[in-house]
């Protein structure tokens, strides 16, 4: 149905590269959600009332919330979707973010309030009015939840959307809480105590965890992560295809929402290469990156001595010495500057495991000498640079 959907309210609905219809993607899948949830709340808050359930009342709640939700990634569709502006040169994609960022405050606000009135109805229990319709009813609205899921879930991978992952995640969340609703009225109407306020504690703590894994995840983004395994890989495999390019190193991606993703990255080229053809090499790769992937990616290009033999056999015998050292270790942008007296060897070297500055002193130090026990005309100059992939 939610092709349907699509095809009938989202014009030109399979180019989801294009900012506008990635929106109305968003839009639609917002109102469908506000809709649905505001059925959902009234139904509940009504059963709620009638079965004197602060479990049903705390699951209404959270469609409540779910509907303010939606609203907020409505609003967020619309500004992230702005061009370009003096002030906001990179776009506005990162407002996506932002709204996943409040939706899970939101989520974490009605958590709170659920558990406070939770706990009270521990303290002050009262008797369940349960009937067989009322629980038809509420098994009947786990089938809504599902298809909002299953809704949000296809937006989301068709066009690549955290507001509607988040979204989606929040609807499974609530067929799992509502399950335990139910399981709650049915088990606590046969016992001689009522166990509703546990239910309703257990809901709580259940939506305010998705809550906190939501915003963290969101905060993770804001805050930059590394770029998708396969990002690299597509990356890699593009410049890798270049016969002149002989290597990558320094691979930087940094996201400003769907559609606004920059990179850089240094590009190894044989130091006795032709610069004009080094240069066109650069720029179809540029074009063949942003063409394929939508990345606009600057490449920076470090020469290196691909053909000097002794060049390649002092750098096989520093990666040895360093590797024995450090065996998560890679060097780049190795170069030889022999002036007569002393071998000037100059490298970056990046450590993939995690060492505190003092550490990496001591590494970079153990790494010096062990390169000057190999002749004592050897001077290295070590760089060392931040690894910022996974």
């Amino acid at each position: 149905m939610i092709k349907l959907l699509t095809r009938i309210f989202i014009k030109d609905s399979e180019n989801v590269t294009d900012k506008n219809v990635r929106r109305d993607y968003c839009i639609l899948g917002g109102v469908l959600g506000a809709a649905c949830n505001l059925f959902l709340f009234a139904l509940k808050i009504i059963i709620g009332t009638f079965m004197n359930s602060i479990a049903v009342t705390s699951d209404a709640f959270n469609n409540l919330s779910d509907m303010g939700s939606c609203m907020v990634a409505i609003i967020g569709a619309k500004m992230s979707s702005r061009l370009p502006d003096r002030e906001h040169p990179f776009g506005h994609g990162r407002i996506e973010y932002i709204s996943s960022l409040i939706v899970s405050f939101i989520i974490l606000l009605v958590g709170f309030e659920l558990l406070r009135s939770s706990a009270d109805k521990m303290i002050h229990p009262e008797t369940l009015n349960l009937s067989a319709v009322m629980v038809i009813i509420l098994i009947a609205s786990l089938s809504v939840k599902l298809w909002m899921y299953f809704c949000y879930s296809f937006i989301a991978k068709k066009i690549n959307s955290t507001v509607m992952k988040a979204t989606a995640k929040d609807s499974i969340n609530d067929v799992i809480s509502t399950s335990v609703v139910i399981l709650s009225a049915v088990v606590g109407y046969f016992l001689p105590f009522s166990i509703d306020g546990i239910a309703g504690i257990a809901v709580a703590a259940y939506i305010m965890y998705g809550g906190l894994n939501l915003a963290k995840e969101t905060i993770d983004i804001l805050l930059g992560q590394p770029p998708a395994r396969e990002v690299i890989d597509s990356l890699e495999k593009i410049l890798s295809d270049k016969k002149e390019i002989v290597g990558i190193h320094d691979l930087i991606v940094h996201d400003y929402g769907p559609g606004r993703v920059f990179a850089s990255v240094h590009a190894e080229v044989a130091d006795d290469s032709n610069i004009i053809i080094i240069h066109d090499v650069i720029d179809g790769a540029e074009r063949e990156i942003l063409s394929k992937t939508g990345i606009q990616i600057v490449i920076h290009v470090d020469p290196v001595p691909v053909n000097d033999e002794r060049a390649k056999s002092i750098r096989q015998s520093v990666t040895e010495c360093v590797n024995s050292i450090e065996p998560t270790a890679a060097i780049h942008d190795f170069r030889i500057n022999d002036d007569g007296g002393s071998i000037f060897i100059t490298f970056d070297m990046v450590i993939k495991s995690t060492c505190e500055p003092a550490e990496i002193s001591e590494i970079t130090r153990k790494i010096t000498e062990s390169i000057q026990a190999l002749d004592k005309k050897y001077k290295p100059v070590i760089t060392v640079d931040e690894f910022f992939n996974e």
